[in-house]
């Protein structure tokens, strides 16, 4: 009998916190701002977001001002690498199950 399917992970199956791992993959570090306008997500729900993923050491987060303007910036953790690659791995293995003996 085939082996069940596993569990994604339910941080980066949300399509909000995807989008911003994605993102960071390809830059490594990025604004606020730049993630707000490519994802298209309210100020508020990717504050949220982006603290879960903060919380659980997918991505750090700098806070600093830049004049009268706060600045945070985002960049993506060696452990969120990890996390990301294996939950595209799982994906993978969703797309194409092993056939059955």
């Amino acid at each position: 009998m085939a082996a069940p399917f596993e569990e994604l992970d339910p941080l980066l199956h949300s399509q909000l916190r995807l989008a911003v791992m994605s993102l960071l993959l390809g830059v490594r570090e990025a604004e606020f701002t730049f993630l707000k306008e490519k994802t298209g997500a309210t100020a508020g729900n990717l504050s949220v977001q982006l603290g879960k993923l903060k919380d659980a050491g997918y991505l750090s987060m700098t806070r600093e001002m830049n004049g009268s303007y706060p600045l945070t910036r985002c960049a993506i953790t060696p452990q969120g690498v990890t996390a990301f690659d294996a939950y595209v791995q799982a994906l993978q293995r969703y797309l194409k199950p092993p056939e059955s003996a």
